[in-house]
């Protein structure tokens, strides 16, 4: 017999699988947070609502304070940290040359509900963009830079493509 018990409940995050004994109510966002360490996804309104706990299940965005870790359990997610390490993915690259961040609060949920937009549709408008980004709230306004940054996330990831 051995002295190593299971813990009841694995994810995989960013790529990587983790074992987590806890409460199944817990919000997968202080799992992420208070567990694994990942400070991409924020508290912010802890309704779902504003978007700054945000990650991605596939092509999906995900309000992690709204999944309990129970329903998470067994499932995969990426978190900021996990988008690409060195910040080399269209929509971070994008976010840096259009210079959409200011206090960076909503950052991490502006950039991943981007990748799961551009997903869905590759070449969105600025409405659809908008209407797209409709659930993360920028505490700064940086709406516009956000749009321009959108739309350089949608080229560059057309290079990335491409291959040019």
């Amino acid at each position: 017999m051995s002295d190593e018990r299971e813990s009841p409940f694995e994810l995989v995050v960013d790529g990587r699988r983790y074992p987590v004994d806890a409460d199944p109510e817990t919000p997968l966002l202080w799992v992420l947070r208070d567990r694994l360490g990942k400070t991409g996804p924020k508290y912010g309104c802890g309704l779902g609502v504003c978007g700054a706990c945000t990650v991605l299940e596939g092509d999906t965005a995900v309000r992690s304070c709204r999944l309990s870790l129970g329903e998470a359990a067994g499932r995969s997610f990426v978190t900021l940290e996990g988008l690409d390490p060195r910040g080399e993915h269209p929509v971070q690259r994008a976010w840096l040359e259009e210079d959409v961040s200011q206090c960076g609060y909503c950052q991490g949920g502006m950039i991943l509900e981007t990748v799961a937009l551009l997903a869905r549709n590759p070449h969105p408008t600025d409405d659809e963009i908008a209407a797209g980004l409709y659930g993360v709230l920028c505490r700064c306004g940086t709406y516009a830079r956000v749009i321009r940054a959108v739309r350089r996330a949608a080229e560059l990831s057309d290079r990335t493509r491409s291959g040019s």
